[in-house]
């Protein structure tokens, strides 16, 4: 032996195996900590109101001008508690510019109501920006009431939403986003579908619920209980919307949302766009919910056909997702 080391050659091999094993080990257990961590940071960034992302805070132009606000028209009737939850709610909504309250009961809002509301909403808006709070009050009972032209409206987006349902407020405004790159037609939450009636012939429809969307993934409306459009539909509605389907609309109680997807898609030959956002339903009770419901919505779809003198509605398959919010791009 050289040196007097009683080390061998085999003994010095195993120490550097050894050696190798743990700093490997070594690198793997740094490796999974770095991922953990790295995970926890997408958790933490996904939960935030307002992502930040490689320096990019997401916030959204708060313009004052028409184009970077909306308006929120809210259909209700007799659920006064459901109101006050969704007024409370959406006020907090950035962009949200005023809130019209479609009212159509026999008698007007009472005093303490309108106090309640207004003093929700002043509570909530910003010194450069107040959110304004109008009772827009009709004489007739009607679900075409909630498609009136409202002359005084300042901003082009309209959020038309029932009273029962909430989304966040970061869903609204990306749907709201989402709208500023498509104004001429309808963005919505709630997809349905036109099928054509295979034993009925080529020009007979059948109205697809949710559950037919989410089977194919087709779909060709977006549902007014949710959903932006452009201001120039109100007038539209009013205006042009044949008087035998208004009437048609007010007798059944059932099918104004068909009615102006029908009237979107006449003027766009477009589709909708169906955004994901989570659903909170506060009500109990609807149409939907009743018996045959599926078999009227079928009967206006081939009624409003008829008048149309064509079907408007274009199927698609896209749908707007906030890549912030989703996991894995």
């Amino acid at each position: 032996m050289r040196g007097g080391l009683p080390i061998s050659r085999r003994s010095v091999f195993k120490l550097r195996q050894v050696g190798i094993g743990t700093l490997g080990s070594a690198k793997i257990k740094i490796l999974l900590c770095g991922c953990v961590v790295l995970s926890l940071l997408a958790i933490a960034n996904r939960n935030r109101d307002s992502s930040s992302f490689m320096g990019w805070t997401g916030d959204f132009d708060r313009s004052s001008s028409p184009r970077g606000r909306y308006s929120i028209v809210m259909n209700t009737w007799k659920r006064y508690d459901l109101l006050k939850k969704s007024i409370s709610h959406y006020r907090s909504c950035p962009r949200l510019d005023s809130v019209h309250i479609v009212w159509s009961e026999p008698d007007p809002p009472s005093d303490s109501l309108k106090r309640y509301l207004n003093h929700v909403v002043r509570s909530n808006s910003r010194k450069d920006q107040q959110v304004e709070l109008v009772f827009d009050i009709n004489k007739e009972d009607s679900l075409n009431n909630r498609f009136k032209e409202i002359k005084d409206l300042k901003t082009d987006a309209v959020f038309s939403i029932d009273d029962d349902v909430i989304f966040p407020c970061t869903s609204v405004e990306f749907a709201f986003t989402v709208w500023q790159s498509a104004s001429d037609t309808m963005v919505g939450y709630v997809p349905r579908m036109h099928w054509v009636d295979q034993k009925k012939g080529e020009n007979k429809y059948k109205y697809g619920g949710w559950w037919s969307v989410w089977w194919t993934g087709t779909y060709s409306m977006v549902l007014s209980k949710a959903a932006f459009f452009h201001k120039k539909y109100l007038k539209l509605y009013t205006d042009e919307m044949p008087a035998s389907l208004k009437e048609y609309i007010t007798k059944n109680r059932n099918c104004e949302d068909i009615a102006m997807s029908f009237l979107v898609a006449n003027a766009t030959d477009a589709p909708p766009i169906w955004v994901k956002g989570k659903i909170f339903e506060i009500g109990s009770t609807g149409i939907s919910n009743l018996g045959g419901h599926s078999e009227r919505r079928t009967e206006c779809v081939n009624k409003f056909v008829d008048e149309f003198g064509r079907m408007p509605l274009v199927p698609t398959v896209m749908k707007a997702v906030d890549s912030r919010y989703s996991w894995f791009w």
